[in-house]
C-alpha cells in the first residue's frame, strides 16, 4: 500500500501546476492578477514541454522549468536579445579578423585542456539585465573588466548603463554589438566608470557620464577569428571574449553540456562573454558568462560543446584593448 501512495505522489509531483507551483516558489515570482497568472501558466506549459523536446535530443545538458525565464513567451524572450547582425556585419567581421590574427598568435599544439579566467580573479559577478535588450553591453563591459584586470591590475565593475544611455552607435535596450561600442568609446574618448557611480537601472536614460568618474578608456579593439582554437588562444592573451550567439536552447537551459540539435549559426542574436575552456569526459566544451543573473544555467554560466561552431559562437568574437592607466589622467585607488 504504501508503494502505491509513494507512486501515486511521484506522479501527482510531476504535474505542470506543481511544477509551475514550484517554479514559482523558486523564483520569487508574483503576477499582478489571476488573468496574468493563467496566461503566465500557459506559456510555462508550452515551455515544459519544449525542454522535454530538448532533453530528448541533447542528452549532454538539461532543460526544464527550473529556469528563471520558463514563463516568458518567444517573442518576449526575442526582445531580450536582439544584435543587429547581418551577413554583411558578419563578412566584415571575418576581413577583420583575418587582418589581426598574428597579433594573438600562439603555438596551437601548446593549448592546455583548461584555462578558466574565473580562477585567476579576471571575472566580476553575474549580472542581469532584466527586461532591457542590453546584452550587448553586459558583454561588452565583461570584456572590458578582464581587458582592465590584465593591463591594470584591476577587477573593476565597470558601468553597463552608461553605454545604454550614453553610446551613440548603438540603441540601448534595442540592441546594439560590442564592436559599435568599442568604436563610440574610442572616438569620444570616453571611459567606462564603476558600476556604483553609474548605477544599472534597466531601461534607457539621458546620458550623464562624469569625466571625473572615467575609470577605464580604450586604446583600440580586436576582431577575433572563427577558429576555435585561435580563439582560445586570443582568449588566453586579452582575457575574456565578447561574442555573439544564437541564444535560442539557452532560454530553458539549467545546466550541463549544450550540443543543441538544431541553432542557426547565422542567426545570432545575444551577446554574452567567452570566459574559460575546458574538457568533461573527453568532451570539450566553452564556458559563457551570461547576463540573465546567477538564478540561471549554472550560477549564471552556460557551457557548450567546443569545436564545432554551434550556435553561430565563433562567428562574431572581439575584444578591447584597453589603455594603461598611466596613459589616462584619471586616478586609481
Amino acid at each position: 500500500m504504501k508503494s502505491l501512495i509513494f507512486g501515486a505522489v511521484a506522479v501527482y509531483a510531476a504535474t505542470p501546476e506543481d511544477k509551475f507551483e514550484e517554479f514559482k516558489k523558486t523564483f520569487k515570482k508574483v503576477y499582478k492578477n489571476s488573468e496574468e497568472e493563467l496566461r503566465r501558466f500557459k506559456i510555462f506549459v508550452h515551455n515544459v514541454d519544449a525542454a522535454s523536446k530538448m532533453n530528448a535530443m541533447d542528452t549532454g545538458a538539461k532543460y526544464g522549468h527550473l529556469s528563471p525565464l520558463a514563463d516568458i513567451s518567444e517573442s518576449e524572450f526575442g526582445k531580450l536579445n536582439n544584435l543587429p547582425v547581418t551577413s554583411e556585419t558578419l563578412r566584415a567581421h571575418e576581413l577583420a579578423a583575418e587582418k589581426s590574427k598574428a597579433s594573438y598568435a600562439l603555438s596551437l599544439p601548446s593549448l592546455p585542456s583548461d584555462f578558466d579566467w574565473r580562477k585567476k580573479g579576471a571575472v566580476a559577478e553575474v549580472k542581469n539585465q532584466g527586461q532591457c535588450g542590453s546584452c550587448w553591453s553586459f558583454a561588452t563591459v565583461a570584456n572590458i573588466e578582464g581587458q582592465n584586470f590584465l593591463v591594470n591590475g584591476k577587477l573593476l565593475s565597470l558601468s553597463e548603463q552608461e553605454l545604454v544611455d550614453c553610446d551613440s552607435n548603438d540603441n540601448g535596450c534595442n540592441g546594439g554589438l560590442p564592436s559599435n561600442a568599442y568604436k563610440d568609446l574610442i572616438a569620444e574618448n570616453m571611459g567606462l566608470e564603476l558600476e556604483s557611480d553609474y548605477g544599472y537601472t534597466a531601461s534607457e536614460g539621458s546620458c550623464h557620464a562624469k569625466k571625473s568618474l572615467e575609470r577605464v578608456f580604450l586604446q583600440n579593439w580586436v576582431a577575433v577569428s572563427t577558429q576555435e582554437d585561435e580563439m582560445a588562444a586570443a582568449l588566453m592573451k586579452y582575457g575574456p571574449l565578447a561574442i555573439g550567439i544564437n541564444a535560442g536552447p539557452m532560454q530553458l537551459y539549467m545546466g550541463g553540456i549544450a550540443d543543441p540539435f538544431f541553432c542557426n549559426p547565422q542567426a545570432l542574436d545575444h551577446g554574452v562573454t567567452l570566459v574559460a575552456f575546458g574538457t568533461e569526459e573527453t568532451k570539450e566544451f566553452w564556458t559563457i558568462k551570461n547576463s540573465w543573473g546567477g538564478s540561471w544555467g549554472e550560477e549564471g554560466y552556460y557551457r557548450i560543446v567546443r569545436g564545432k561552431g554551434k550556435c553561430g559562437l565563433n562567428r562574431m568574437v572581439t575584444t578591447a584593448i584597453v589603455a594603461p592607466a598611466s596613459e589616462n589622467k584619471q586616478i586609481y585607488v
